[in-house]
């Protein structure tokens, strides 16, 4: 992903009905700030010229972690999720980073059953607890 790509992903992510906050984290600024971060492996997916997939991976060093994965609603079912997901986990690897992880909230069904497919495990044993000082990031 490459900063002129900001209004095409967002155009995406409506597309596919991915929730986002463009006065916070999802910002035209914050995102080519985390662009110029080491730890972030955004990538695209073109066809024929065209964003029809995203996704936004991270690492800690310990652990990559799978954020937004989207295709557009025209492309899905054609393996671009896959393909997305195992780019960034090969990323990953390279750095010898061996354990993946994808926060996926209660309604997307979508994304849980593409997961669970990649071989990844639900934890329904684990909570997520955030801390947010501006509900906009």
């Amino acid at each position: 992903m490459r900063p002129e790509d900001y209004d095409d992903v967002i155009a995406l992510w409506e597309a596919a009905g991915l929730p986002y906050k463009p006065r916070g984290r999802d910002s035209r600024s914050a995102i080519e700030q985390q662009l110029r971060w080491p730890t972030a492996i955004y990538l695209v997916a073109e066809l024929e010229g065209r964003i029809v997939g995203s996704v936004l991976g991270t690492h800690d060093g310990r652990k990559g972690w799978i954020n937004r994965v989207a295709v557009h609603p025209d492309h899905r079912r054609k393996g671009i999720a896959r393909r997305l997901v195992e780019a960034v986990e090969k990323r990953c690897l390279e750095l010898g980073i061996e354990i993946f992880a994808a926060l996926i909230e209660d309604w997307n069904d979508v994304s849980m059953k593409v997961f669970a497919r990649l071989g990844y495990t639900k934890h329904d044993d684990i909570f997520y607890y955030s801390k947010r000082l501006d509900p906009e990031v």
